[in-house]
């Protein structure tokens, strides 16, 4: 039997790895079972219905505003001041139009599949992320620590090889799951648009699009696992990968937003690690400098950088490629005793 099979079957049948696996389902399922009641197909009779709310609030308001402008001119009659409580003119010039009261204001909520599917992978990759974070990195982790890794190699001396399996089994788990589990995510979500929601709109074009999301969502879990499985064998544990993640994000969300705000650094978002997860699933992030419109008068377009999603892709791989190859360095020259 291969090294690889054997770390394969070793992995499936971790506790860990199955725990994940079933909380990991468990919350997809109840995410997606739970939106799917918030949702609901715009029916004639709805609409109907949200036409009339919407008459009536006009023809309230209109009410309301003749009553104010009747006071005001009775006010007037008598001499009083009424500038500073009705306006100039009695508020005459500011008379309700039907066309301020849009019937789609009072329709229900309406999954549109097209429009808003694009985030909900946004939303499963960041679970799944999770998943392989945890799994690729107590993995090896485990093996550091309990003795296991040492056993291995004294077995199968070749150290690279070895981690190399390790690798591959990680990576080819994390890459099953998300392709199965994201066929899965999509079709529950365009069962919801079909039944109650809507679907209209979806060509090939749309498909497509949706197709390349997936593909980045898949590229974002395995870029996670294997930066997690590096981190854990560099610190032979698990708990390396997770401190590591909890340091990184205090650094990066918490200490650098702190120091580019006080200093004023224009677009300081650029360098904070989530500004480019955003621009990976969004194709790009916008950021804004205000501090250009302080001292203009009137309207101002505040300077404006675009955060892409090749520079998203040059960050990822920098982090694979340097994890990695730290992880195959400690592990090619370090005492395993």
């Amino acid at each position: 039997m291969s090294l690889f099979v054997t770390e394969l079957r070793r992995l499936g049948k971790r506790r860990v790895t199955r725990l994940m696996l079933v909380l990991l389902v468990l919350g997809l399922a109840t995410a997606a079972t739970a939106f799917s009641f918030s949702s609901q197909k715009l029916s004639p009779t709805a609409v109907a219905r949200a036409e009339a709310e919407s008459h009536a609030e006009y023809q309230q308001e209109l009410a309301n505003w003749k009553r104010r402008v009747t006071g005001c001119e009775a006010a007037q009659a008598r001499g009083e001041q009424t500038e500073a409580e009705y306006g100039p003119n009695c508020g005459k010039d500011y008379e309700p139009q039907p066309e301020m009261f849009d019937p789609k204001w009072n329709l229900p909520y309406q999954f549109d599949f097209r429009a808003e599917f694009p985030m909900f992978i946004a939303v499963f990759a960041a679970s799944v992320a999770l998943f392989a974070f945890i799994v690729g990195a107590s993995f090896v982790g485990a093996e550091w620590n309990t003795g296991g890794m040492m056993n291995l190699l004294l077995w199968r001396p070749r150290r690279l090889a070895v981690l190399s399996a390790k690798l591959a089994a990680v990576l080819t788990t994390v890459l099953g799951l998300t392709v199965v589990l994201g066929a899965l995510w999509t079709a529950a979500f365009w069962l919801i648009g079909s039944q109650r929601g809507t679907t209209e709109g979806m060509t090939a074009g749309a498909w497509r699009s949706i197709g390349l999301d997936g593909l980045r969502a898949l590229g974002m879990t395995l870029a996670v696992a294997a930066v997690a499985f590096a981190l854990a064998s560099v610190g032979r544990h698990t708990a390396m990968a997770l401190g590591a993640a909890v340091g990184v994000f205090a650094v990066s969300e918490i200490g650098i937003r702190t120091a580019v705000g006080a200093l004023g650094v224009p677009f300081g978002e650029r360098y904070v690690l989530s500004t480019y997860a955003q621009s990976w699933f969004l194709k790009q992030a916008e950021l804004f400098d205000y501090n250009a419109c302080q001292l203009v008068q009137g309207a101002c377009e505040p300077a404006r950088y675009v955060v892409t999603w090749q520079q998203s892709a040059v960050v990822l791989a920098v982090a694979v490629v340097g994890t990695m190859a730290a992880a195959f360095w400690t592990m090619r020259r370090r005492d395993i005793s």
